[in-house]
C-alpha cells in the first residue's frame, strides 16, 4: 500500500480552527477520496528536540556504521519511505515554526535521505511528490522563505514534484477572510 506522509507543523493559538489546518484538510480529505488506496500517515513530531553536538557525534557514529534502525533516525525512515509528502505549516516571522526546522534537521540524515558521491549529493527519497501548505496574515511577495527551503530540500533529497499553496492575505480585511482562505483551499483541491 502507498503512503503519504503527513507532517502537520500547524501550530496555532486558533487550535483546531488553525487556517494552515483548514488548508491542509482540504488537500488530505481530497486525497482520501481521489485515493481511497493509500494510507495517510501523520508524521510523529512529538518529543523532537534540537540537536546539541553530543546528540550529533551519536548520530554520526551510528550512521557510519550504517545502523539506520536507531531511534534517532525514525523521522527519516518514514520521511524516506513515503510515496508522497504534505508539509504543512504556517508563515512565521518570514519563515514557519521552530518545529518544522527541528523536523528537517532529523530527516536530514546523509546515507539515508541523501548521499554524496564524487559528483555531488544524491537524493534517496522515494516520494515523488511534496507539497507545502502555508498560511499568513499579509500578501505573498514573492517566495517565502519556507517555499524557497522545501523547493531546495527537494531537491536535495530527490523529489522531482514539488508544489505550493500559500493562503495570503488573511489579516489584511477580516471580511475577505474567509473568501481568500476558500480560494486558497480551492487551489489545494485542485493540486490533489
Amino acid at each position: 500500500m502507498k503512503k503519504l506522509l503527513f507532517v502537520d507543523c500547524c501550530v496555532s493559538q486558533r487550535g483546531e480552527h488553525s487556517r494552515t489546518l483548514a488548508l491542509a484538510r482540504a488537500y488530505l480529505d481530497t486525497f482520501r477520496e481521489k485515493h481511497p488506496d493509500w494510507a495517510v500517515e501523520r508524521a510523529e513530531l512529538a518529543g523532537l528536540a534540537p540537536f546539541t553536538p553530543e546528540m550529533l557525534d551519536q548520530r554520526d557514529r551510528l550512521a557510519k556504521r550504517g545502523d539506520f534502525g536507531a531511534e534517532v533516525f525514525a523521522p527519516a525512515r518514514a520521511f524516506q519511505a513515503a510515496d508522497a509528502i504534505v508539509v504543512a505549516a504556517p508563515l512565521w516571522d518570514m519563515s514557519y515554526p521552530a518545529l518544522l526546522k527541528i523536523y528537517i534537521e532529523h530527516i536530514s540524515a546523509n546515507g539515508l535521505c541523501y548521499h554524496y558521491d564524487a559528483a555531488g549529493c544524491h537524493g534517496d527519497c522515494r516520494a515523488e511528490r511534496l507539497v507545502y501548505l502555508t498560511s499568513g496574515g499579509d500578501f505573498e511577495t514573492g517566495e517565502s522563505v519556507g517555499v524557497l527551503h522545501w523547493k531546495q530540500l527537494c531537491t536535495m533529497f530527490g523529489i522531482e514534484k514539488f508544489d505550493y499553496v500559500f493562503a495570503g492575505g488573511l489579516d489584511i480585511d477580516p471580511n475577505k477572510t474567509g473568501e481568500l482562505l476558500e480560494a486558497a483551499c480551492r487551489r489545494a483541491r485542485e493540486l490533489v
